[in-house]
């Protein structure tokens, strides 16, 4: 499991930077524009994954700031792509340090909505949290399919097959 969790960090990144890439070709009000996502527009939904990855890292690390799920972190969309491409890194970096005993041993949390302590195999939350990421990107293509642009590309395979072939 720990190699399928390292690929799916490199594949987070990857993904990511699909859809910043797609972003920035949007206009500012096409960018804020609420097109029906959980989150409203492509803004609030790339924040939300954000704060999301955010939380989860703090409490797979210990370190990181405490924050709400619906903070907006950045207005400015440069800076929330600078901070979302070191989140990344981040990720990366992370999961390059764990072994198979972190995997399967036990962490415990505290959740964010209701305060209560939850204990679970660290892999179990480590599969949400790449989940969620997918979860909200196939928001983010919702939101630009909805705006008129292309349809982005980001299935695992196709990853594997152009950029992640050290995966396979």
């Amino acid at each position: 499991m720990l190699r399928h969790y390292r690929m799916f960090a490199a594949y987070n990144r990857w993904a990511n930077r699909q859809v910043y890439a797609a972003a920035a070709e949007l206009s500012d009000a096409e960018f804020r524009n609420d097109c029906g996502a959980f989150f409203g527009s492509l803004h609030r939904t790339l924040n939300h994954l954000l704060v999301a990855d955010r939380i989860w890292m703090k409490r797979f690390s210990g370190t990181g700031a405490p924050t709400t799920l619906d903070a907006v972190l950045f207005e400015d969309r440069d800076a929330l792509a600078a901070a979302r491409k070191a989140e990344d890194e981040r990720i990366i970096a992370w999961t390059g340090m764990l072994d198979e005993a972190a995997l399967a041993a036990n962490f415990t949390y505290v959740t964010v909505v209701q305060p209560l302590e939850i204990t679970q195999p660290l892999s179990a939350a480590l599969a949400h949290f790449f989940n969620h990421q997918t979860h909200h990107r196939g928001q983010c293509h919702m939101t630009l399919t909805a705006l008129g642009k292309p349809s982005l590309v980001l299935d695992l395979i196709y990853f594997l097959r152009v950029e992640g072939r050290e995966w396979m």
